[in-house]
This record gives structure tokens, sequence and C-alpha cells, in this order.
């Protein structure tokens, strides 16, 4: 059943001469199993949106539902919800602060009140589920690389079990071998676990190779909602409020300006590539 806000708004610093409304009445459904992109500029409202789904912070007004359970009900259990509803931090260091990696990793599920066999086991196979081998279990998580601090901070989530994994710009400061790392990981966790993903990102090009569903937001408000491939043809839209497209599509864009006439609908490399070969070389052999 997944989660449900709604007419959700959130204000900061109310009542004061810094006050900023960050959402404004913001209706969303998170269905179960859906790989979603959410993309927006920085001060946008997405980073807000998503310490709203887990409860880190309580809207200002407007209601949210986790499984049709009104998160603000009296008796709703907010220790129940983050267990199902994980987030990961934009950085790591934010989220790691443990003496070794298997510690860390180990806390989550501690909190839940399981026996320690559960958490020992839960524990290792998120690691696992991550690409983390049995030599960094005694690591400190400070002494790791960039790539594999996220890793850990993932797997410190998963070892919770979660239904719904939120993570927070993931790939912000990796290098390319990184960021593909890391998105691979998360079609992966998607594709075998069934798992309801969303991905906050600036990357226009990750989220048209990953995400089944976008949601754009501006100024606190959800202005595009939809698959990839229909969100894009909003390209003016999008370049108007900062963001654009993947670069494919931009490339097929202008090779139509100047007359090129493909007229496939690329949002990945390699759609453009076989565009243009099909236009170009395939009717000359």
């Amino acid at each position: 059943m997944g989660i449900r806000l709604e007419n959700v708004d959130y204000v900061y610093a109310a009542g004061t001469a810094e006050e900023k409304k960050a959402l404004d009445d913001i209706n969303l459904k998170i269905n179960d199993g859906e790989f979603i992109g959410l993309v927006g500029h920085t001060g946008s409202g997405k980073s807000t949106l998503t310490q709203l789904l887990n409860g880190l912070e309580k809207a200002t007004s407007g209601n949210i539902y986790y499984e049709e359970k009104n998160i603000y009900d009296k008796g709703f259990s907010m220790k129940e919800l983050r267990g199902n509803v994980g987030l990961v931090f934009q950085y790591p260091e934010h989220q790691l602060f443990e003496v070794s990696v298997i510690e860390d990793v180990k806390f989550g599920p501690k909190n839940l009140g399981l026996d320690n066999l559960e958490v020992e086991m839960r524990s290792f196979e998120a690691l696992k589920m991550v690409g983390i081998g049995d030599d960094l279990l005694d690591a400190s998580p400070f002494a790791l690389s960039g790539g594999q601090k996220r890793r850990v901070a993932i797997a410190g989530v998963l070892a919770m079990k979660p239904k719904i994994l939120i993570l927070d710009e993931p790939m912000a400061g990796l290098d390319p071998a990184g960021r593909d790392e890391i998105l691979e990981l998360l079609a992966k966790l998607h594709r075998e676990n069934d798992m309801t993903i969303l991905l906050v990102s600036h990357s226009m090009d990750d989220v048209a190779k990953y995400v089944d569903r976008m949601i754009v937001m501006n100024d606190g408000k959800i202005v595009l909602d939809g698959e990839p491939r229909k969100v894009f043809k909003y390209q003016r839209e999008l370049e108007e409020i900062g963001l654009g497209v993947p670069q494919a599509t931009n490339v097929i864009h202008k090779l139509n300006v100047l007359g090129a006439g493909i007229e496939q609908e690329c949002i990945t490399p390699k759609e453009a590539a076989d565009a243009i070969f099909n236009k170009y070389m395939k009717g000359n052999k």
C-alpha cells in the first residue's frame, strides 16, 4: 500500500523573520515496488520531503499515511515506521559513527530490539548484499573509500529490512565508476528484492537509465510526475526551473534542429546511438 501524503505543508522557522515554506500542499502516493527518481534544484524541497516520509520531521499541516495508517495518530509507532522506511543520508559521515564496519551496521537492528543472533544474521546479510567483504568487517568506517562508506551506510539501513529505501543524493562526490557501482547496486536491490526505492538525484542521466517514475519538484511543489520518457518531453519547462534533460535527449534534439529527422524518443546513450546508427548507417549497408 506504500505511503500517501495528503495536503502536506512544511514551514521552516514558522512565526519568525526566517519563515520559509519548504513544502506547499503536497499530494503524493508512493506505491509498493516502485523505483522513483525525485529531482529538483537545491532548495526545491526534496530533502525535506524525504525526512517527512520516515518521521524525522513533522509536517506543519496535512497528513501522511503509511500502509493507510496516519503516522500522526496517537499510538502510531514511529519506531515501526523508521524500521520500514529507511533513509540513507547524502553524506555517509552523517550516518557512520561506530568503531568498526560491523558494529555500525548492527546499530539499526539492535535498536529494533532484535535478539543478538538476528542482529548478526541481518548485519552480515546486508554487508554481503552491498558487496562489503569479511576483510573490512573490523575496519573503521572512516578509513574506507567514498564508495565503500556509501555501501556501509546503505547496509546499515538494509539490516533493518525496510520495505522502502530512500537515498538522498547517494552518488554525490563519487567518481563515475563509484556512481555506476551504487546505481547498479540499487537496481539489483529493486530487481531481486522487489524493494520500493526513492532516489533523490540531480542527474537526469542517472534517473533516465534506472527509474520507472520521476517526480520533479520546484519551490516546494510537485510540478511533474510520470514515466521518465513522458517527463522529458517537457524539456523547456525543465530548463526553466534549472534542470534539463539527459545528454542523449539533448543531442538528438540538437540534431533534429539541424534537420536530422530522427523520430525516436531517446533518453539513454544506447538509445541515441542506436537511433543515429539506424538513421545514417543501416540504410547505407
